[in-house]
């Protein structure tokens, strides 16, 4: 579903801010893996996201989704290729907008829009039915403004968008990282039933790294712009937080010191 062929990625090359992000990532997703990745601050996570987004381009290797190389294609051209959630509530919504207008957009992503009536009442019934399944009220406030709603809701709402035309991937860049604990757990409960249910591939950068044991089927752990370690299956589910502390000072020679991942 995925393949990253050593892909290198330096910002600011030649300046007193060189930043050599990624150096050299291969990478393979099968179709269905729900891969989370972890690493401390700097470690290349997001800009792993963001390359094969098509954010930033590539300073070299190669990325294939499926059978498509899409390495020099731009961003907005890989857009009906992918789901994305991102860290921020506010950046998945236009907030100016109804619910049911944003759900609308999300549907016509990468399809010719043409002059016809905005939303069916098809489209309505289809798009309350969804709603309704976040279980957070929002199905009587279908014609609400985006910008009313709580970042929970917003995130919520920003993965039923993300997901709404199945992609070829998704990808979740600390979605839940905004979020209160609470809420937190109800858009990760419906991340799993949504990755589950339409059998997605999934990549998702966490920084809790009880989350990243406990979900999906593959683990992948950065350092300094390289993969360090790669574990699935039954070797994953039986991990804790302390033998991927361990492995990380093994392989990387250093002490884990991110606080924000320690502390979550």
């Amino acid at each position: 579903m995925l393949t990253i062929s050593n892909v290198s990625k330096t910002f600011n090359p030649g300046t007193i801010n060189e930043k050599k992000a990624l150096k050299n990532i291969n990478l393979v997703l099968e179709p269905g893996d729900f891969v989370t990745v972890i690493g401390g601050n700097g470690a290349g996570k997001s800009t792993m996201l963001n390359l094969i987004a098509g954010v930033y381009p590539i300073d070299s290797g190669k990325i294939v989704v499926g059978d498509l190389d899409i390495s020099l294609m731009p961003e907005y051209k890989r857009a009906r290729l992918f789901g994305r959630v991102f860290q921020d509530p506010m950046m998945g919504t236009a907030s100016g907008m109804e619910i049911q207008e944003n759900l609308a957009m999300a549907k016509r992503r990468g399809k010719n829009r043409g002059l016809k009536i905005g939303i069916t009442k098809k489209e309505k019934k289809e798009f309350k039915t969804a709603v309704e399944r976040l279980g957070l009220g929002l199905e009587d406030r279908m014609t609400a403004k985006v910008g009313l709603l709580s970042g929970g809701q917003r995130q919520a709402l920003t993965l039923l968008m993300a997901t709404i035309q199945k992609p070829e991937l998704l990808l979740l860049d600390e979605h839940t990282a905004a979020l209160d604990p609470r809420t937190a757990k109800k858009v990760l409960e419906l991340t799993q039933e949504i990755i589950e249910e339409q059998e997605l591939t999934a990549l998702m950068v966490t920084h809790n790294m009880k989350d990243a044991i406990q979900i999906g089927n593959r683990l992948i752990m950065m350092h300094e712009g390289r993969i360090i370690y790669d574990v699935k299956g039954e070797e994953k589910k039986s991990l804790h937080v302390s033998d991927l502390l361990k492995k990380f000072e093994q392989v990387s020679g250093e002490e884990f010191a991110n606080d924000r991942m320690l502390l979550s």
